[in-house]
């Protein structure tokens, strides 16, 4: 399976423009005489790994590309609401329903092929993982969704123009299908291909955003009303998949956090669940060379910075520790130095940024002290060292679409996470829990561990206790950058405001940098009066309560409008 799996990553990725990819699944093949061995079902089924991201540019489920939310701000302006208005067209909801048919033809067909009862409910699993998965961002993104069980004809006009389902009824149906792949597909480790335990950890992201999203909706909002019982079965379910992948002794955490990220080969990472294997000069990506260019980076906001806890396990407000953001060491570049102040914070701080503050007015150069080292500027003016590799050839770190560090997918640090937030939203989070969930991840890079009643944040806006409130910058720090989980996060707690710039003045500020003269002197950049950079002063950011729901596409509306059916659009749109 690994390599098959690989063919699909190299092969089917570069022909991402194929009538296979584009037009629908049955366009390349003859139906009648396609369906014949398992070979064909799986070659088939391979497609669906497309839709597994990686470290491409999707802006739903990119590493570091992903900038509307409060951790990071750049991208040649300060990146507003994806869809503030309405649009004709929206890929989120075309593909989804492209790749819902992709898997009701494949379980459509499989019916039909000799192959053994196990080998068929692993495929039926594959194909309703997959579906569930395109349901789940359906959800997240439009709310009622017209639900599609089967596979549909021209003639089935009924249900090709179905009206929009309640989500709650369609996120029951991704559990059942969720429930179903874990029983059948293949129990085994399998870090590039289909598993039971990717299912299981697909079920602990799902259900953690369903009992959550469910805990913390408000009907005033264009929501339902908050459902008590129905958060707490999706919170115990979430409880439940991620701690079956924990008591697995086929996981362990990796020594490095950074590595999980750096890596050319994830193959030996025990961490790993699932990751996407590039291979240099066939199937590659650009992430490192954007985080160590010249090009502007969509850098670390004060507001994130300020989230990282000190050595001593507390927050700014709290600590004992010298807690200032402000720097007047130098490096030999003359830039603003940060390594005082990365030396009293969490580590994984300093495993993210850079030590040295980069404005562009005053770019740095000697990040990894090597040849193929560029100057380089960041926009909030902390640079995105997460990323970076030194294991990569020179060239092929720093030139777009040569990078080929392999990117984790579903890892077991977002597991112990997912299984620690559960245990609080629940109200049952004992001391045993947080010690085999987030402080192993404290363990790996020597904080002080996490209790059940951590002292009061000052700083907690968020209207939770203080557990939930540690939980979640623990998740936060832990995950900065990852695959836009932040926006979703502040979705699924209903937190949107937090991206209002009016509201929260720190996610526009960048570093602080009245010490470095020459970046002030170039006149390229604004700061305030406390000397913190301004990021894109001329850009802000407005919550509205209606983006708890993007927009039905208007090109859907016209289309049912045009048979004699109705699509409904969402509230405020």
């Amino acid at each position: 399976m690994k390599r098959i799996f690989s063919i699909s990553l190299t092969v089917l990725a570069l022909v991402s423009c194929s009538k296979m990819l584009d037009k629908g699944p049955l366009d390349t093949f003859a139906d009648s005489n396609y369906w014949t061995t398992e070979s064909s079902v799986e070659y088939y089924a391979n497609a669906f790994y497309n839709n597994f991201g990686g470290y491409g540019m999707d802006t739903n489920r990119s590493s570091y590309f992903s900038s509307l939310n409060d951790n990071q701000a750049g991208f040649d302006g300060f990146r507003d609401w994806k869809y503030s208005d309405v649009l004709a067209a929206n890929s989120n909801w075309n593909n989804a329903y492209t790749e819902i048919r992709r898997a009701n033809i494949l379980l459509n067909r499989i019916g039909g092929i000799e192959m053994s009862d196990e080998a068929r409910a692993h495929w039926q699993g594959v194909a309703r993982l997959n579906r569930a998965l395109q349901y789940y961002d359906l959800v997240r993104f439009f709310g009622d969704v017209p639900l599609v069980k089967q596979e549909l004809q021209v003639s089935d006009t009924g249900q090709i123009f179905a009206s929009r389902t309640d989500r709650d009824e369609v996120m029951d149906y991704v559990l059942n299908d969720l429930d179903y792949a874990i029983e059948h597909i293949y129990d085994r480790v399998n870090r590039t291909g289909w598993s039971s335990d990717l299912a299981k950890a697909v079920k602990a992201e799902v259900c953690l955003y369903e009992g959550t999203y469910c805990k913390y909706r408000v009907a005033a909002d264009g929501q339902k009303a908050p459902d008590a019982t129905r958060a707490e079965k999706y919170l115990e379910e979430a409880k439940a998949a991620a701690g079956a992948l924990m008591d697995k002794s086929d996981y362990a955490l990796n020594a490095s956090y950074q590595a999980n990220y750096n890596s050319l080969d994830l193959s030996g990472n025990q961490e790993i669940i699932l990751y996407k294997h590039y291979v240099k000069d066939v199937l590659s990506h650009s992430l490192v060379d954007y985080t160590c260019s010249s090009s502007s980076q969509a850098g670390m906001t004060k507001d994130a910075f300020d989230s990282y806890l000190f050595t001593d396990g507390l927050p700014k407000k709290l600590t004992t520790q010298n807690s200032t953001d402000i720097s007047t060491a130098k490096t030999a570049s003359g830039n603003i130095d940060l390594s005082g102040l990365l030396a009293v914070r969490d580590p994984r701080l300093a495993l993210t940024v850079d030590k040295a503050v980069m404005p562009a007015s005053h770019t740095f150069k000697g990040r990894l002290n090597r040849t193929d080292d560029v100057d380089m500027t960041s926009a909030s003016g902390y640079g995105v060292f997460k990323f970076d590799s030194d294991e990569l050839d020179n060239g092929y770190r720093v030139e777009t679409g040569k990078n080929y560090t392999d990117a984790p997918l579903y890892w077991l640090a977002k597991v112990y996470l997912e299984y620690a937030e559960a245990c609080a939203e629940l109200g049952n989070c004992t001391l045993a829990d947080l010690d085999k969930s987030v402080n192993k991840l404290r363990d790996r890079v020597g904080m002080p561990h996490m209790v059940p009643d951590p002292q009061a944040d000052p700083d907690n806006d968020m209207g939770v206790g203080a557990l939930i409130w540690e939980i979640r910058r623990e998740r936060r720090v832990e995950l900065m950058f990852d695959y836009n989980l932040r926006f979703w996060d502040l979705m699924r707690w209903h937190q949107l405001d937090k991206l209002d710039t009016s509201l929260n003045p720190d996610i526009k500020l960048g570093a602080n940098i009245d010490a470095d003269a020459v970046a002030k002197d170039a006149n390229l950049i604004s700061w305030n009066n406390d000397g913190y950079l301004i990021i894109y002063p001329e850009s802000n950011r407005t919550y509205d309560k209606k983006y708890y729901a993007y927009p039905i596409p208007t090109g859907q509306i016209s289309i049912y409008k045009a048979n004699g059916y109705d699509l409904e659009q969402n509230p405020g749109w």
